[in-house]
């Protein structure tokens, strides 16, 4: 039977244990007693595809800088005609998205400032893309001068005598703001190119649906893909440092790489060893500011400060090599096919058809290898170069007393910490005990417990009664939420044949093959060859693990989602958006996967047996 609509906010159960959640997160994050009315008659939809993971307060930041920088370019900055931005919310734990239609009447109005604005930025693309690099790597570097250090006894005497006046509390109070603003400027320039590409690639997109009614998406996503994309680099990398490796015969130093330093000491006094670490240190700059989470969340790991993760994917390709496998990706076919499926379509039209054709396909092509690219820019390296710093400033305030565990400043909201700031310069300026050390330690061990408690419950997919007809760009290309897809999880769609779900096809090809259950990144290690992902959603540095699988199906995601993305470029048939896979399936089980059509069949109804990767302990949290 299907539903008409989804549970309203207030009527999904809070787990034991996390009474009195919502205090723990900026008032305007959560929804309100008094607007209950007005926020019941939205659809939200859950953002799990960014945001997999429960928020701690201080994580919230990413969520609005991103959502909020969004929707500025669609509602202020280019005047998309029916989309303005997306409102959110924070519900137990979990982000919740409503986008904001333009009312009728002023569309028509849009037009005209929307032509004139997206015009200038596709006919200065390449310069205008330039400035942008200039931007954000000023960004960055700016943020890496910051710093935050204990405070000295007494001010240096040099200070007196040229009459300093100053005891350089400023400076860590002023360096805390300005690491907030420069992540707020980047978030800012994020969205700059990112709008663009998506409309660029919906203008085609919808061109093609006009003039070939039966043209799968896929077909049109091929036309545009970019082959050589900067997001690939960091995982290209690591595939010439295993040839490398493999050509100077060193692979026995590979053997235990979760312990960095002696596999590059043992690397370094291998003939040829010096050659293979100078490579290895140039690649690290930039390509290393790249995390195995998506940059959100204050515990992902990146590669610059874990080196065992990349020397791990090392390793692994260095096997793959030796056993004869083509490691690359199969970058000449995927130019060839694309060129093949543009060359058919072109061929079906003439005259000004084929001119509309080839400019709107351009255009897309040049805009969309942007929609990844940016990825490495904002969310792995400037997030990478602020959560660094949020660390140091954090572990600088537990050795002050203010927090039993080096990282718990992420349990305070941003303004908090700053509170905490003045709190700690004040008593060292007066020279007395700051009220801190008694006041978080014991607020902070309340505050763990509701996120733990939080975590015990999976979010809904979505909250109240969706609309009839979802227009906003980003929310169908991104997070695959369409009109559809959300009939779907009522369970109003077509049923799947032998019992499945029903998603995106999101990556053409059928496959068979031994489902991987993965949560969570830190059990990317369990998975093996020729098994199928399922995920809630993959991060883009999963990369290294598209080599072993054999497709990917996952609860949220568009076409334009990264899973769809790698897996188009990697040739893996790929099915996003089923809305419930990473729950419904279990390690183990046996499916047929349908990236063609957009099904996933289970073929074995009982539960399987739980198949344990190397390395792994537990299945508790699956």
């Amino acid at each position: 039977m299907s539903l008409k609509s989804f549970p309203k906010p207030s009527e999904l159960p809070v787990p034991a244990g996390a009474e009195g959640w919502e205090k723990i997160y900026p008032y305007y994050l959560v929804f309100q007693d008094k607007l209950k009315d007005a926020e019941d008659a939205k659809f939200w939809f859950c953002d799990s595809q960014h945001w997999p993971t429960v928020f701690k307060p201080f994580e919230t930041i990413g969520g609005e800088f991103a959502v909020k920088c969004l929707g500025q370019y669609n509602a202020r900055h280019l005047m998309i005609p029916n989309a303005n931005g997306i409102e959110f919310r924070i519900h137990l734990g979990y982000l919740y998205m409503s986008p904001i239609p333009v009312p009728e009447e002023k569309i028509a109005g849009r037009v005209p400032h929307f032509e004139q604005r997206v015009g200038h930025y596709f006919q200065n693309w390449d310069e205008l893309l330039r400035q942008w690099h200039v931007k954000v790597r000023g960004t960055i570097d700016e943020m890496e001068t910051l710093s935050f250090t204990k405070l000295p006894d007494m001010v240096p005497m040099e200070d007196i005598t040229t009459g300093k006046a100053k005891d350089g509390s400023e400076v860590l109070l002023e360096n805390y703001d300005r690491l907030i603003q420069l992540a707020y400027q980047n978030w800012q320039y994020h969205f700059e190119f990112l709008n663009l590409g998506y409309i660029a690639y919906l203008d085609f997109f919808n061109f093609c649906k006009d003039v070939f009614p039966n043209i799968p998406d896929q077909s049109i996503a091929t036309m545009v893909q970019g082959v050589d994309m900067e997001l690939f680099r960091p995982d290209d990398e690591l595939k010439q440092l295993a040839k490398l490796a493999v050509e100077l015969g060193i692979q026995p130093a590979f053997s235990n790489t979760d312990d960095v330093q002696a596999t590059l000491d043992a690397i370094a006094v291998a003939p040829g060893g010096r050659r293979w670490i100078r490579q290895y240190e140039e690649a690290q700059d930039p390509w290393f500011n790249f995390t195995v989470g998506n940059g959100f969340y204050g515990h992902d790991k990146y590669w610059k400060e874990h080196q065992e993760i990349p020397l791990g994917y090392i390793a692994d390709y260095i096997r793959r090599l030796d056993e004869g496998q083509q490691i690359m990706r199969p970058t000449e076919e995927l130019i060839a096919e694309k060129e093949r499926i543009v060359g058919e379509y072109r061929d079906l039209l003439d005259g000004e058809a084929q001119a509309l054709f080839d400019a709107k396909r351009g255009l897309a092509a040049t805009a969309y290898p942007y929609v990844e690219n940016h990825n490495f820019y904002i969310e792995h390296w400037t997030m990478g170069v602020f959560w660094r710093k949020i660390r140091e400033l954090s572990r600088m305030m537990h050795a002050e007393g203010f927090w039993t565990e080096p990282d718990d400043l992420l349990y305070l909201t941003r303004n908090e910490v700053r509170d905490a700031l003045f709190d700690l310069v004040t008593g060292w300026g007066v020279g007395a005990e700051p009220i801190g050390p008694t006041y978080w330690p014991e607020e902070i061990e309340r505050r763990r417990g509701i996120v733990d408690a939080l975590k015990t419950a999976r979010p809904a997919p979505a909250l109240n009664t969706p609309p009839a007809s979802i227009t906003e760009p980003f929310t169908r290309m991104l997070w695959g939420i369409t009109t559809e897809q959300v009939q779907q999880w009522l369970g109003a769609g077509e049923e799947v044949e032998g019992g499945g779900l029903r998603g995106m096809a999101a990556s053409p090809g059928v496959v068979e093959g031994i489902a991987r259950v993965v949560h969570d990144s830190d059990q990317l290690a369990e998975v093996r060859q020729g098994e199928i992902l399922v995920a809630t959603v993959t991060a883009p540095s999963w990369g290294p693990i598209f080599g072993k699988i054999k497709a990917t199906v996952t609860d949220i995601g568009g076409m334009m989602s990264h899973a769809a993305i790698v897996c188009r470029e990697y040739g893996l048939p790929a099915v996003t958006g089923t809305g419930s896979a990473s729950t419904t399936i279990k390690t183990g089980q046996r499916l047929r996967v349908d990236g063609t059509k957009g099904t996933v069949q289970i073929l074995d109804a009982e539960e399987p047996e739980l198949v344990a990767g190397p390395g792994t302990h537990s299945h508790s949290h699956a």
